[in-house]
């Protein structure tokens, strides 16, 4: 019987049809429902259990013939596709940008209609993204897991621990247009183009007396 469900048959038919090898994360415990042996994540569907097992496995089976980039599900591949063909399927009709998923499209659109869908079950606090959601709740959490590999410091953002790498690397990739000094952080950049402008140069000067001595 074909499973109308699936969102690729060919895929699901033949996961079916192979008998399950010793070193398989996953099991059938009942007729529609398979289990993930890993985290014990449950599908009404085994096409869903195999999807959902590359998760773990990191197995990519759908291989890019352009570029190949290989990716774990066939729907990302498509997608991906699309860069090399240069057909933008999902337009925004407000601005007419154009996107490559439906999903980023979805996202782009909250810019124009201010739509805040994820709301912090602890402050209130709403907002357009899920990952920022996800990213706010370490403040409630006390979750840090972004970890410096260098030096084993964690932080509860990524972009802390982007800022923070740069005390080990040197980096500095924002550059004054004006004299070319470099800066680690962008706000250090911001204060520093008022030296140019006259603005609050008072306040710039105390700024720059307080950062004596400390790496910018």
């Amino acid at each position: 019987m074909e499973n109308k469900f699936c969102e690729n048959k060919i895929e699901c038919n033949a996961d079916f049809q192979r008998s399950d090898s010793p070193d398989s994360v996953m099991k059938e415990t009942g007729k529609t429902s398979y289990q993930c042996d890993i985290c014990e994540k449950t599908f009404s569907q085994k096409c869903r259990l195999t999807a959902h097992s590359r998760i773990h496995t990191g197995e990519k089976p759908y291989h890019c013939n352009i570029c190949g980039n290989s990716f774990s599900h066939k729907g990302n591949l498509t997608s991906h596709q699309r860069i090399h063909s240069g057909n933008n399927l999902y337009q925004c009709d407000i601005c007419d940008k154009s996107f490559y998923q439906k999903g980023h499209l979805i996202n782009h659109q909250r810019i124009h209609t201010e739509e805040k869908p994820f709301n912090c079950d602890v402050c209130g606090k709403s907002f357009s993204q899920k990952g920022n959601l996800t990213t706010h709740n370490h403040i409630h959490t006390g979750e840090k897991p972004y970890h410096c590999d260098i030096c084993g410091k964690s932080f509860s953002q990524k972009y802390y621990l982007i800022n923070h790498q740069r005390t080990h690397t040197g980096e500095k990739p924002y550059r004054c247009d004006t004299c070319g000094k470099s800066f680690s952080q962008r706000n250090n950049l911001i204060v520093h183009r008022r030296i140019h402008t006259g603005r609050n140069c008072i306040s710039v000067r105390y700024a720059e007396n307080q950062s004596l001595g400390q790496v910018i």
